[in-house]
């Protein structure tokens, strides 16, 4: 397996590995794609490393920390 770190591709390799990851790059399916292309722009443009770019996203699912506040589930009488 060819390596897929920043040191080791051109740009256009990164590229290429995001769209063959993603699938449709050009969003024509229900329009997700071009959200997802965003979410991997630094890795792309060589800034971040793939990995990175995955945990981040990782981090802020199992966080929370961009979805709203939870205050309570409403079945509690508290």
């Amino acid at each position: 397996m060819k390596s897929i770190l920043i040191a080791d591709t051109t740009r256009e390799e990164r590229e290429q590995i995001v769209a063959e990851s993603v699938g449709n790059i050009d969003g024509a399916c229900d329009g997700c794609s071009p959200g997802l292309i965003k979410m991997y722009q630094d890795y792309i443009e060589g800034k971040k490393e793939l990995r990175e770019v995955n945990m981040e996203f990782q981090a802020r699912y199992m966080s929370g920390a961009t979805g709203p506040d939870r205050s309570g589930c409403g079945f509690s009488n508290g």
